[in-house]
Protein backbone atom coordinates (compact mmCIF):
# COMPACT_ATOMS: atom_id res chain seq x y z
CA UNK A 1 0.00 0.00 0.00
CA UNK A 2 1.10 3.55 -0.61
CA UNK A 3 1.81 5.31 2.64
CA UNK A 4 1.28 8.97 3.46
CA UNK A 5 3.36 10.74 6.05
CA UNK A 6 0.94 11.44 8.90
CA UNK A 7 1.97 14.04 11.43
CA UNK A 8 0.35 15.46 14.54
CA UNK A 9 -0.62 19.15 14.54
CA UNK A 10 1.26 21.68 16.62
CA UNK A 11 0.65 21.94 20.34
CA UNK A 12 -1.07 25.28 19.80
CA UNK A 13 -3.54 23.60 17.43
CA UNK A 14 -4.10 20.64 19.74
CA UNK A 15 -4.94 22.97 22.61
CA UNK A 16 -8.04 24.03 20.64
CA UNK A 17 -9.42 20.47 20.70
CA UNK A 18 -12.54 19.69 22.74
CA UNK A 19 -11.84 16.13 23.92
CA UNK A 20 -11.17 15.08 27.51
CA UNK A 21 -7.45 14.77 26.80
CA UNK A 22 -7.19 18.49 26.05
CA UNK A 23 -9.73 19.79 28.57
CA UNK A 24 -8.89 17.81 31.70
CA UNK A 25 -5.84 19.87 32.68
CA UNK A 26 -4.68 23.47 32.89
CA UNK A 27 -3.32 24.82 29.61
CA UNK A 28 0.27 24.77 30.84
CA UNK A 29 0.10 20.99 31.37
CA UNK A 30 1.32 18.70 28.60
CA UNK A 31 -1.31 15.90 28.58
CA UNK A 32 -0.24 12.37 27.62
CA UNK A 33 -2.70 10.12 29.49
CA UNK A 34 -5.93 9.52 27.54
CA UNK A 35 -5.69 6.78 24.89
CA UNK A 36 -6.47 8.79 21.78
CA UNK A 37 -4.15 9.83 18.98
CA UNK A 38 -3.28 13.37 17.90
CA UNK A 39 -3.22 12.52 14.18
CA UNK A 40 -5.65 13.88 11.56
CA UNK A 41 -8.55 11.57 10.73
CA UNK A 42 -8.31 9.48 7.55
CA UNK A 43 -9.78 11.19 4.48
CA UNK A 44 -12.40 8.48 3.69
CA UNK A 45 -13.76 8.84 7.23
CA UNK A 46 -13.81 12.61 6.93
CA UNK A 47 -15.63 12.31 3.59
CA UNK A 48 -18.44 10.07 4.86
CA UNK A 49 -18.98 12.28 7.89
CA UNK A 50 -19.08 15.43 5.79
CA UNK A 51 -21.50 13.85 3.33
CA UNK A 52 -23.88 12.72 6.07
CA UNK A 53 -23.79 16.09 7.82
CA UNK A 54 -24.28 17.99 4.57
CA UNK A 55 -27.32 15.84 3.81
CA UNK A 56 -28.66 16.15 7.37
CA UNK A 57 -28.40 12.37 7.57
CA UNK A 58 -28.24 12.31 11.36
CA UNK A 59 -31.13 10.12 12.46
CA UNK A 60 -31.20 7.09 14.71
CA UNK A 61 -29.04 4.13 13.81
CA UNK A 62 -30.84 1.40 11.91
CA UNK A 63 -29.46 -1.52 9.94
CA UNK A 64 -25.80 -1.10 9.04
CA UNK A 65 -24.60 -4.24 7.21
CA UNK A 66 -21.68 -2.19 5.89
CA UNK A 67 -20.06 -2.33 9.32
CA UNK A 68 -20.00 -6.13 9.58
CA UNK A 69 -18.87 -6.38 5.97
CA UNK A 70 -16.10 -3.84 6.48
CA UNK A 71 -14.85 -5.55 9.61
CA UNK A 72 -14.93 -8.95 7.92
CA UNK A 73 -12.91 -7.56 5.01
CA UNK A 74 -10.32 -6.09 7.37
CA UNK A 75 -10.11 -9.24 9.51
CA UNK A 76 -9.60 -11.45 6.45
CA UNK A 77 -6.91 -9.23 4.97
CA UNK A 78 -4.98 -8.53 8.17
CA UNK A 79 -5.47 -11.64 10.28
CA UNK A 80 -6.72 -14.36 7.92
CA UNK A 81 -9.84 -14.57 10.05
CA UNK A 82 -13.12 -15.49 8.36
CA UNK A 83 -15.78 -13.55 10.28
CA UNK A 84 -19.44 -14.62 10.29
CA UNK A 85 -21.08 -11.27 9.46
CA UNK A 86 -24.44 -12.51 10.75
CA UNK A 87 -22.90 -12.60 14.25
CA UNK A 88 -21.49 -9.06 14.31
CA UNK A 89 -23.50 -6.78 16.59
CA UNK A 90 -23.28 -3.05 17.25
CA UNK A 91 -22.87 -1.32 20.62
CA UNK A 92 -22.01 2.25 21.56
CA UNK A 93 -18.52 1.45 22.85
CA UNK A 94 -16.44 -1.47 24.07
CA UNK A 95 -17.27 -0.81 27.71
CA UNK A 96 -21.00 -0.92 27.05
CA UNK A 97 -20.48 -4.04 24.94
CA UNK A 98 -18.69 -5.88 27.76
CA UNK A 99 -21.23 -4.84 30.38
CA UNK A 100 -24.21 -5.85 28.23
CA UNK A 101 -22.63 -9.21 27.41
CA UNK A 102 -21.94 -9.83 31.09
CA UNK A 103 -25.53 -9.00 31.97
CA UNK A 104 -26.88 -11.86 29.85
CA UNK A 105 -24.27 -14.50 30.72
CA UNK A 106 -23.63 -13.88 34.43
CA UNK A 107 -25.45 -13.23 37.67
CA UNK A 108 -24.29 -10.94 40.50
CA UNK A 109 -21.67 -12.76 42.54
CA UNK A 110 -20.32 -14.87 39.67
CA UNK A 111 -16.54 -14.89 39.35
CA UNK A 112 -14.60 -13.12 36.63
CA UNK A 113 -10.86 -13.33 36.00
CA UNK A 114 -8.56 -10.49 34.97
CA UNK A 115 -4.80 -10.24 34.62
CA UNK A 116 -3.40 -7.08 36.15
CA UNK A 117 -2.02 -4.56 35.54
CA UNK A 118 -4.89 -4.03 33.14
CA UNK A 119 -7.01 -1.31 31.55
CA UNK A 120 -8.59 0.56 34.44
CA UNK A 121 -12.18 0.32 33.21
CA UNK A 122 -12.12 -3.47 33.56
CA UNK A 123 -12.55 -2.83 37.29
CA UNK A 124 -15.46 -0.46 36.66
CA UNK A 125 -17.25 -2.96 34.39
CA UNK A 126 -16.86 -5.69 36.99
CA UNK A 127 -18.27 -3.46 39.73
CA UNK A 128 -21.17 -2.36 37.52
CA UNK A 129 -22.21 -5.96 36.91
CA UNK A 130 -21.66 -6.93 40.58
CA UNK A 131 -19.26 -9.74 39.78
CA UNK A 132 -16.55 -11.14 42.02
CA UNK A 133 -13.09 -10.30 40.70
CA UNK A 134 -10.24 -12.80 40.68
CA UNK A 135 -6.81 -11.60 39.58
CA UNK A 136 -3.90 -13.65 38.27
CA UNK A 137 -1.35 -10.88 37.67
CA UNK A 138 1.32 -10.78 35.01
CA UNK A 139 4.89 -11.29 36.21
CA UNK A 140 7.92 -9.57 34.73
CA UNK A 141 10.77 -11.88 33.76
CA UNK A 142 13.32 -9.10 33.33
CA UNK A 143 14.14 -10.26 29.80
CA UNK A 144 13.27 -7.44 27.42
CA UNK A 145 14.12 -6.66 23.80
CA UNK A 146 12.55 -5.23 20.68
CA UNK A 147 11.08 -8.66 19.93
CA UNK A 148 10.43 -9.94 23.45
CA UNK A 149 7.99 -8.49 25.96
CA UNK A 150 9.04 -9.52 29.48
CA UNK A 151 5.53 -9.66 30.95
CA UNK A 152 4.33 -13.25 31.24
CA UNK A 153 1.04 -14.94 32.14
CA UNK A 154 1.04 -17.77 34.67
CA UNK A 155 -1.14 -20.17 32.69
CA UNK A 156 -0.88 -22.88 35.35
CA UNK A 157 -2.28 -20.47 37.95
CA UNK A 158 -5.01 -19.48 35.49
CA UNK A 159 -5.97 -23.13 35.03
CA UNK A 160 -6.41 -23.52 38.79
CA UNK A 161 -8.79 -20.55 38.78
CA UNK A 162 -10.67 -21.98 35.81
CA UNK A 163 -11.03 -25.30 37.63
CA UNK A 164 -12.45 -23.57 40.73
CA UNK A 165 -15.70 -22.74 38.96
CA UNK A 166 -14.82 -19.51 37.18
CA UNK A 167 -17.58 -18.03 35.01
CA UNK A 168 -15.75 -15.53 32.74
CA UNK A 169 -12.20 -14.60 31.77
CA UNK A 170 -12.01 -10.97 30.61
CA UNK A 171 -8.96 -10.90 28.37
CA UNK A 172 -7.25 -7.73 27.17
CA UNK A 173 -5.75 -8.70 23.79
CA UNK A 174 -3.50 -7.04 22.81
CA UNK A 175 -2.79 -5.96 26.34
CA UNK A 176 -3.27 -2.43 27.68
CA UNK A 177 -1.09 -1.09 29.29
CA UNK A 178 1.65 -3.67 28.72
CA UNK A 179 1.60 -3.44 24.91
CA UNK A 180 1.84 -7.20 24.77
CA UNK A 181 0.57 -9.42 21.95
CA UNK A 182 -0.40 -12.95 22.98
CA UNK A 183 1.13 -15.88 21.15
CA UNK A 184 -1.03 -18.37 19.29
CA UNK A 185 0.06 -21.07 21.73
CA UNK A 186 -1.08 -19.03 24.73
CA UNK A 187 -4.49 -18.41 23.20
CA UNK A 188 -4.86 -22.06 22.21
CA UNK A 189 -4.25 -23.13 25.78
CA UNK A 190 -6.68 -20.55 27.14
CA UNK A 191 -9.33 -21.79 24.70
CA UNK A 192 -8.74 -25.42 25.63
CA UNK A 193 -8.89 -24.67 29.36
CA UNK A 194 -12.06 -22.61 28.86
CA UNK A 195 -13.78 -25.53 27.10
CA UNK A 196 -12.57 -28.03 29.67
CA UNK A 197 -13.87 -26.04 32.65
CA UNK A 198 -16.88 -24.29 31.13
CA UNK A 199 -15.46 -20.74 31.13
CA UNK A 200 -16.50 -17.99 28.71
CA UNK A 201 -13.66 -15.84 27.36
CA UNK A 202 -14.46 -12.23 26.45
CA UNK A 203 -11.57 -10.86 24.42
CA UNK A 204 -11.25 -7.06 24.27
CA UNK A 205 -9.35 -6.56 20.99
CA UNK A 206 -9.77 -2.82 20.51
CA UNK A 207 -6.03 -2.15 20.05
CA UNK A 208 -5.49 -5.04 17.61
CA UNK A 209 -5.35 -3.00 14.36
CA UNK A 210 -2.30 -1.13 15.69
CA UNK A 211 0.04 -4.14 15.97
CA UNK A 212 3.57 -3.46 14.73
CA UNK A 213 4.83 -5.39 11.72
CA UNK A 214 7.46 -7.15 13.85
CA UNK A 215 4.68 -9.06 15.63
CA UNK A 216 1.57 -11.01 14.71
CA UNK A 217 -1.81 -10.48 16.31
CA UNK A 218 -4.06 -13.53 16.62
CA UNK A 219 -7.82 -12.86 17.01
CA UNK A 220 -9.19 -15.15 19.69
CA UNK A 221 -12.09 -16.35 17.54
CA UNK A 222 -9.71 -16.97 14.65
CA UNK A 223 -7.54 -19.41 16.64
CA UNK A 224 -9.57 -22.60 16.23
CA UNK A 225 -13.03 -24.12 16.62
CA UNK A 226 -12.50 -24.55 20.35
CA UNK A 227 -12.00 -20.80 20.78
CA UNK A 228 -15.16 -20.13 18.80
CA UNK A 229 -17.09 -22.42 21.16
CA UNK A 230 -16.01 -20.46 24.25
CA UNK A 231 -15.28 -16.94 23.06
CA UNK A 232 -16.78 -13.53 22.35
CA UNK A 233 -14.81 -10.64 20.89
CA UNK A 234 -15.50 -6.97 21.58
CA UNK A 235 -13.67 -4.40 19.49
CA UNK A 236 -14.00 -1.12 17.62
CA UNK A 237 -12.37 1.13 15.05
CA UNK A 238 -12.04 3.83 17.68
CA UNK A 239 -8.40 3.24 18.71
CA UNK A 240 -7.02 2.27 15.32
CA UNK A 241 -8.57 5.20 13.45
CA UNK A 242 -8.88 7.75 16.27
CA UNK A 243 -12.68 8.08 16.28
CA UNK A 244 -13.58 7.25 19.89
CA UNK A 245 -15.93 10.23 20.16
CA UNK A 246 -18.17 8.83 17.43
CA UNK A 247 -19.36 6.06 19.79
CA UNK A 248 -19.50 2.75 17.99
CA UNK A 249 -18.17 -0.72 18.78
CA UNK A 250 -18.93 -4.27 17.75
CA UNK A 251 -19.60 -7.58 19.51
CA UNK A 252 -18.51 -10.63 17.52
CA UNK A 253 -19.41 -14.28 18.10
CA UNK A 254 -18.99 -17.36 15.95
CA UNK A 255 -21.04 -20.05 17.66
CA UNK A 256 -24.78 -20.72 17.57
CA UNK A 257 -25.12 -21.36 21.30
CA UNK A 258 -23.31 -18.15 22.19
CA UNK A 259 -25.33 -16.28 19.57
CA UNK A 260 -28.54 -17.44 21.24
CA UNK A 261 -27.32 -16.02 24.56
CA UNK A 262 -26.40 -12.71 22.96
CA UNK A 263 -29.85 -12.54 21.36
CA UNK A 264 -31.13 -11.88 24.90
CA UNK A 265 -29.44 -8.49 24.99
CA UNK A 266 -31.83 -5.53 24.75
CA UNK A 267 -32.43 -4.13 21.26
CA UNK A 268 -31.31 -0.79 22.65
CA UNK A 269 -27.71 -2.01 22.74
CA UNK A 270 -27.72 -1.45 18.96
CA UNK A 271 -29.80 1.73 18.86
CA UNK A 272 -27.71 3.53 21.48
CA UNK A 273 -24.74 3.56 19.11
CA UNK A 274 -24.30 6.64 16.92
CA UNK A 275 -25.13 6.63 13.22
CA UNK A 276 -22.02 8.68 12.41
CA UNK A 277 -19.85 6.26 14.36
CA UNK A 278 -21.29 3.20 12.67
CA UNK A 279 -20.72 4.43 9.13
CA UNK A 280 -17.34 5.97 9.96
CA UNK A 281 -16.28 2.64 11.45
CA UNK A 282 -17.47 0.75 8.38
CA UNK A 283 -15.38 3.00 6.15
CA UNK A 284 -12.38 2.75 8.49
CA UNK A 285 -12.31 -1.03 8.35
CA UNK A 286 -13.04 -1.27 4.63
CA UNK A 287 -11.12 1.61 3.09
CA UNK A 288 -8.55 3.08 5.48
CA UNK A 289 -5.84 0.44 5.59
CA UNK A 290 -3.26 2.68 3.96
CA UNK A 291 -3.85 5.42 6.53
CA UNK A 292 -3.51 2.85 9.31
CA UNK A 293 -0.21 1.60 7.90
CA UNK A 294 1.12 5.15 7.87
CA UNK A 295 0.09 5.68 11.48
CA UNK A 296 1.75 2.43 12.55
CA UNK A 297 4.95 3.57 10.81
CA UNK A 298 4.86 6.81 12.80
CA UNK A 299 4.11 5.01 16.05
CA UNK A 300 7.00 2.62 15.42
CA UNK A 301 9.30 5.61 15.04
CA UNK A 302 7.91 7.16 18.22
CA UNK A 303 8.26 4.07 20.40
CA UNK A 304 11.94 3.77 19.41
CA UNK A 305 12.52 7.49 19.83
CA UNK A 306 11.04 7.31 23.32
CA UNK A 307 13.42 4.45 24.12
CA UNK A 308 16.39 6.56 22.98
CA UNK A 309 15.24 9.63 24.92
CA UNK A 310 14.84 7.65 28.12
CA UNK A 311 18.19 5.91 27.68
CA UNK A 312 19.89 9.27 27.18
CA UNK A 313 18.17 11.42 29.80
CA UNK A 314 16.71 8.94 32.32
CA UNK A 315 18.83 5.78 32.01
CA UNK A 316 17.59 4.29 35.30
CA UNK A 317 13.99 4.22 34.07
CA UNK A 318 12.65 0.91 32.75
CA UNK A 319 10.64 0.92 29.53
CA UNK A 320 9.76 -2.24 27.61
CA UNK A 321 9.03 -1.64 23.94
CA UNK A 322 5.33 -2.25 23.26
CA UNK A 323 4.51 -4.75 20.53
CA UNK A 324 1.30 -2.94 19.77
CA UNK A 325 -0.41 0.46 19.88
CA UNK A 326 0.87 3.72 21.38
CA UNK A 327 0.95 3.22 25.14
CA UNK A 328 4.28 3.09 26.95
CA UNK A 329 4.40 1.35 30.33
CA UNK A 330 7.22 3.07 32.18
CA UNK A 331 8.71 2.11 35.56
CA UNK A 332 9.82 5.26 37.43
CA UNK A 333 10.66 3.60 40.74
CA UNK A 334 14.33 4.55 40.43
CA UNK A 335 13.46 8.26 40.42
CA UNK A 336 12.05 8.24 43.97
CA UNK A 337 9.05 10.40 43.10
CA UNK A 338 6.94 9.30 46.05
CA UNK A 339 3.85 7.14 46.34
CA UNK A 340 2.30 8.53 43.16
CA UNK A 341 4.90 9.49 40.54
CA UNK A 342 2.21 10.68 38.13
CA UNK A 343 0.94 13.21 40.69
CA UNK A 344 4.48 14.42 41.39
CA UNK A 345 5.21 14.91 37.69
CA UNK A 346 1.94 16.76 37.20
CA UNK A 347 2.72 19.10 40.06
CA UNK A 348 6.43 19.66 39.48
CA UNK A 349 6.81 19.02 35.76
CA UNK A 350 3.40 20.08 34.42
CA UNK A 351 3.20 16.87 32.40
CA UNK A 352 0.31 14.43 32.80
CA UNK A 353 0.41 10.63 32.58
CA UNK A 354 -1.89 7.90 33.85
CA UNK A 355 -0.91 6.67 37.30
CA UNK A 356 0.12 3.03 37.30
CA UNK A 357 -1.94 2.30 40.41
CA UNK A 358 -5.23 2.52 38.48
CA UNK A 359 -4.17 -0.56 36.48
CA UNK A 360 -3.18 -2.63 39.51
CA UNK A 361 -2.11 -1.98 43.09
CA UNK A 362 1.31 -3.50 42.40
CA UNK A 363 2.02 -0.90 39.68
CA UNK A 364 2.10 2.27 41.79
CA UNK A 365 5.56 3.28 40.53
CA UNK A 366 4.58 3.03 36.87
CA UNK A 367 3.01 5.55 34.56
CA UNK A 368 1.27 5.02 31.23
CA UNK A 369 2.48 7.41 28.54
CA UNK A 370 0.65 8.03 25.26
CA UNK A 371 3.16 8.53 22.44
CA UNK A 372 0.65 8.90 19.59
CA UNK A 373 1.66 12.48 19.06
CA UNK A 374 4.47 14.53 17.55
CA UNK A 375 8.15 13.84 18.23
CA UNK A 376 8.38 17.39 19.56
CA UNK A 377 5.76 16.77 22.21
CA UNK A 378 7.34 13.47 23.24
CA UNK A 379 10.71 15.19 23.56
CA UNK A 380 9.17 17.95 25.65
CA UNK A 381 7.48 15.41 27.90
CA UNK A 382 10.79 13.74 28.76
CA UNK A 383 12.39 17.13 29.31
CA UNK A 384 9.65 17.95 31.82
CA UNK A 385 10.27 14.71 33.70
CA UNK A 386 13.96 15.55 33.90
CA UNK A 387 13.15 19.03 35.14
CA UNK A 388 10.78 17.66 37.78
CA UNK A 389 13.39 15.44 39.38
Amino acid sequence: MNKTNIQAPSLANLLTHHSEKWRAFDRDVLPLPVAEMDYPVAEPIRAVLQEMITNSDLGYLGAVPELAEGFAKFAAERWNWSVDTSQVRVASDVGVAVVEVLRVITRPGDTILINSPVYQNFYNWINETQLTKIDVPFTRTGISSQMLNPWQLDLDAIEKVYASGLKVHLLCSPHNPLGRVYSKEELERIALMAKTYGVLVISDEIHAPLTFSSHTFFPFLGINETAREVGITVTAASKGWNIAGLKCAIIVSQNDEIKAKLDLMPAAVHFRAAILGAFASAVAFADCGSWLDSVITQLDHNRLMLQDLLATHLPSVTYDLPQNSYLAWVDLSSLNLGENPAATLLEKGRVAFNAGSIYGVQASQYVRLNFATSPEIITEAIARIVKAI
